[in-house]
């Protein structure tokens, strides 16, 4: 996995750069909105299983920036994941001011559905946070759920990599998960997530090279 690793002067960086700004100017000109709602539109139609629903009220809970950082001060207490907590600790919260502001300049509405799956046992949080910028806890794109889910994706599944090849990939159905879980209990559109899963990547890949993570997998020298 260490080709998600990246430098801020690659090809790799400009490349995803231009994307999410292309990506970005499509949904504030509305281009997209169509497709928005209409799949918004099914899977409001389509909720009302109790288990699944609750199953995805948890899923995207986890994706909370109080639970990430969480997670991410457990990695750093421990000696041997110190190097991962630090660099997840710092890309979530980079990751939740950025969206934040992006969401303020986008200024694009959450889905206006009502739910009418089972009721989940805890209101379900958004976490948007941009200082001196009013209306980002409102608005929609990009997803800070989905930014900070593939962080965790992306930077786990690079700790794990070594000694699990293959297996590291399956660290990216936590993101997917998470995305998916996002569209279905009605606070994203599809749009928002990818905006904000290019986010995540973009920054993963070169925090990651910045903090030097792949010393994680150095021998101590004897």
């Amino acid at each position: 996995m260490e080709n998600w690793l990246f430098d801020i002067r690659s090809r790799s960086f400009v490349l995803l750069t231009i994307l999410f700004l292309v990506l970005t100017g499509i949904v504030y000109s509305g281009i997209t909105d169509s497709f928005d709602q209409s799949v918004i539109l099914f899977f409001s139609e389509h909720v009302g299983n109790p288990t699944l629903d609750l199953f995805m009220q948890y899923v995207t809970e986890s994706g909370d920036v109080f639970n990430m950082l969480m997670f991410g001060i457990l990695m750093l207490v421990i000696p041997k994941t110190r190097r991962i907590g630090i660099t997840l600790m710092i890309l979530i919260v980079l990751a939740t001011l950025l969206t934040g502001y992006i969401k303020c300049g986008v200024d694009r509405d959450r889905p206006d559905f009502e739910y009418d799956g089972a009721p989940f046992p805890i209101s379900i949080s958004r976490d948007t946070f941009a200082l001196f910028c009013e209306g980002g806890f409102n608005a929609s794109y990009p997803s800070g759920h989905a930014a900070r889910a593939m962080i965790i994706g992306i930077i786990v599944g690079y700790a794990l990599s070594e000694r699990f090849p293959r297996g590291a990939y399956l660290m990216f159905l936590y993101p997917a998960m998470i995305s998916l879980s996002r569209i279905y209990v009605l606070q994203h559109y599809p749009m928002d997530v990818i905006g904000g899963t290019i986010i995540g990547i973009m920054l993963a890949g070169v925090m990651a090279k910045r903090t030097k993570l792949y010393k994680f997998f150095d021998k101590p020298k004897t």
